[in-house]
């Protein structure tokens, strides 16, 4: 018997697109009421946020699951040819399944290696990708919510430059945006780094500021659509946090 999922090896086949159709809206409806859930959840993110972060998305080729497909099966079902044993002899066809319990399940743990197959693909060709082009931030702060649990990365690289990355699901109503500040010092005051037109990964360019020290403030607020009328935070913060240098 096969043993169930525990709450991480679910969350990390949720965020990995490991689930059908069924068992994915059965996950978000038992995420919507719970906590421990929404956390796990956001910490596979957190683990994964390098395919995010590999590159812009792009379509695959059409025949990309034909071809993972044929890397899967036997010799023999490529060629079509039948099995010889050792001594000469041809070998025994294969015994059918027994039931179409048996072939449901078969089938059932053939996608899910096929989907396994393509996701480790993708994980190695992104982390590849990562370590020979991505610049390194010269600070990371982790925004969480009041409830404690990571809603956002910002990743500062110092350059005018941020790059902002969900760790939960969020809707902003139609007539709200959600905009990115920062607090370099007291006497400057929290400056915007940019206006999200969507909750999505992506770059925002701030202002020229100084370079972002340990223990700099982070924050993102709701505010009005288009951003805050007065240059300064107004709406309700959905998340804030202090930046660390990366070690």
């Amino acid at each position: 018997m096969t043993e169930p999922l525990n709450i991480d090896e679910r969350a990390d086949a949720y965020v990995l697109g490991l689930m059908d159709d069924t068992d994915r809206a059965a996950f978000e409806t038992a995420m919507e009421g719970d906590a421990a859930l929404q956390r796990a959840v956001g910490l596979a993110r957190d683990r994964f946020v390098e395919l995010d972060l590999a590159g812009e998305p792009s379509s695959l080729s059409p025949d990309l699951w034909a071809r993972i497909e044929g890397q899967l099966q036997s010799p023999e079902q490529v060629s079509g040819t039948v099995p010889v044993e050792r001594s000469g002899r041809a070998a025994e066809p294969p015994v059918p399944p027994a039931n179409d319990n048996a072939i449901s399940a078969l089938g059932r743990w053939r996608r899910m290696a096929l989907l396994a197959t393509a996701a480790s693909v993708l994980l190695i060709a992104g982390l590849a990708y990562t370590l020979t082009n991505r610049p390194d931030p010269q600070v990371i702060a982790i925004l969480m919510n009041d409830a404690g649990q990571p809603v956002v990365m910002i990743e500062d690289f110092g350059n005018d430059a941020a790059r902002v990355t969900p760790l939960v699901d969020v809707d902003v109503p139609a007539d709200r945006s959600l905009q990115v500040w920062t607090l370099p010092s007291k006497d400057l005051g929290p400056v915007s780094l940019g206006v999200l037109d969507s909750w999505r990964t992506v770059m925002v360019e701030g202002p020229g500021l100084p370079g972002p020290q340990e223990t700099q403030l982070y924050e993102i607020t709701i505010e009005p659509l288009g951003g805050s009328p007065t240059g300064r935070p107004t709406g309700p913060i959905l998340g804030k946090g202090f930046a660390k240098v990366p070690r």
